[in-house]
């Protein structure tokens, strides 16, 4: 049996039958990370002593006979821009290259009490801001698909450390897309909750009121598990809902049949024909499921590209000013009084597409131009969630692709930022409104038959149960291979 290749459900059986240990489990995975991590580099930093104590935990558990909590031994990876206790936390910037958090994130902490097992932390775009993960400070990661290609991003670590079965679940964290899109670029399901039903309390902020945490899987109940032990209200963060948590695990397996299921027009337009081909092969499975396909329209989709590069980077710019040298993380080692040193040290520290973002965000914020820019946008974001919530009204979800385009080769948008900032088209609007979205897998590339392509479901506020149902019903009708 091939431990690094299990489910959540099939990791409990496992250890609950005997057939295996916790900690061989978990060095099952570290032993693959050895093997096939010099090629794919999803993780940053590995934390094997912390793994294996939780794992030591879980087996003195059943062999004392006592009940498992539903994570137990399973075997998690972390996106380097959530804090871990004790271990690195760098966002993949040289600016926090040697920082070590002091504390865990909510989220973090939600999985260890429900047994899971912290391997380590993966590589992202730098403060994760990136489609690729070509951003890190650090090195890039390969596509375990194809290691000529991106895995996507911000998120990109932690979707390949998923696909190569290096981490059985992973927590990412998406502002306009970043767990979404590495998922539909690797393969696997990738989900965000809606704003404020994961705490973001330890999640190093870029834009505070875009980010959310939130799990990879190799299935919707995988997902579905991870989602519901780290969702819930918490007094550490203001902006989390105190909004009860459904039982979604308990609720996926129900008919779908006479749901409605929206197709918005604005979302078909230059995009990828065949990736195009499998989104209708995939609407035409939830027919065939008993749903009721509906045309819809969401007149404000083509204005949320530009919306959102000015609001994310109007906060970026905000969130990112205390990395200045003075209270932690990198400092340059030569200056000239206060000035020159957090000119030199924000210059040797930041990445190039990080200042980009916190010039953008600068000047969009700045006397003169906040009206015309910042304060106009918010404006069209609030068009833009009026769209959703009139949609909903007629469908109960809707379906769209995840990327225009699929899985692009190293390098070849590097050079030409709005290019890259368009893979995000599909997915800033869900983000913009605050509604949950997941991405699952929907067949291959006709031409590339290796590359995956990604589809997005939308639900309306708070409604992840409905948007898990629909995910699982086409993974159990084989939608997975469409």
């Amino acid at each position: 049996m091939e431990l690094t290749s299990l489910n959540i459900s099939e990791t409990r059986n496992l250890l609950t039958s005997k057939q295996a240990s916790a900690e061989e489990l978990v060095r099952a995975h570290l032993a693959k990370i050895e093997g096939r991590d010099k090629e794919v580099r999803a993780y940053l930093s590995l934390s094997p002593g912390r793994a294996l104590e939780q794992a030591k935990r879980i087996d003195r558990k059943i062999a004392a006979g006592e009940p498992l909590p539903p994570l137990a031994g399973v075997p998690t990876a972390v996106k380097d821009v959530i804090l871990t206790k004790g271990n690195p936390t760098t966002c993949a910037s040289k600016i926090l290259e040697n920082y070590k958090a002091p504390y865990d994130a909510t989220a973090v902490e939600r999985l260890e009490a429900a047994g899971a097992c912290l391997l380590g932390k993966t590589n992202c775009d730098e403060f994760a801001m990136g489609s690729s993960t070509e951003n890190s400070g650090f090195f890039t990661t390969r596509n375990p698909v194809d290691l000529e290609r991106v895995p996507g991003g911000s998120s990109g670590g932690s979707g390949a450390a998923v696909a190569a079965n290096m981490a059985t679940v992973a927590l990412g964290s998406d502002t306009g897309g970043s767990i979404r899109q590495p998922a539909a670029f690797c393969g696997v399901v990738g989900m965000m909750g809606t704003y404020g039903r994961v705490s973001r309390y330890g999640l190093v902020a870029f834009a505070s009121s875009l980010d959310h945490i939130g799990p990879f899987g190799r299935s919707v109940r995988d997902v579905a598990l991870v989602l519901q032990t780290i969702a819930g209200r918490d007094p550490m963060d203001s902006t989390s809902a105190d909004v009860p948590v459904p039982n979604y695990e308990a609720e996926l397996d129900r008919d779908v049949r006479g749901l409605k299921v929206g197709v918005p027009k604005e979302y078909f337009k230059g995009l990828n024909p065949e990736i195009g081909d499998n989104i209708q092969k995939a609407i035409d499975l939830f027919s065939k499921l008993g749903c009721k396909i509906e045309s819809i329209t969401l007149p404000h989709t083509d204005y949320a590209i530009s919306c959102y590069y000015i609001i994310c980077t109007a906060e970026a710019s905000s969130n990112l000013e205390r990395y200045d040298g003075v209270r932690y993380g990198f400092r340059s080692p030569e200056y000239d009084g206060l000035r020159d040193m957090y000119r030199k040290t924000r210059d040797h520290g930041f990445g190039a597409e990080v200042k980009r973002r916190i010039m953008l965000g600068t000047y969009v914020l700045s006397s003169g131009y906040y009206d015309a820019y910042y304060l106009k946008a918010q404006k069209v974001r609030t068009l833009i969630a009026r769209d959703f919530v009139e949609a909903f009204d007629d469908v109960d979800v809707i379906v769209v692709p995840t990327s225009p385009i699929p899985p692009f080769k190293l390098g070849e948008k590097l050079d030409d930022p709005l290019q890259m900032y368009l893979a995000d088209i599909y997915t800033v609007n869900a983000s913009l409104a605050g509604i949950p979205g997941i991405s699952v897998p929907c067949g291959k590339m006709r031409s590339e038959p290796h590359l995956p392509v990604g589809m997005q479901l939308f639900a309306r506020h708070f409604d992840e149960t409905r948007l898990l149902q629909a995910a699982h019903a086409f993974e159990k009708a084989g939608g997975f291979a469409v």
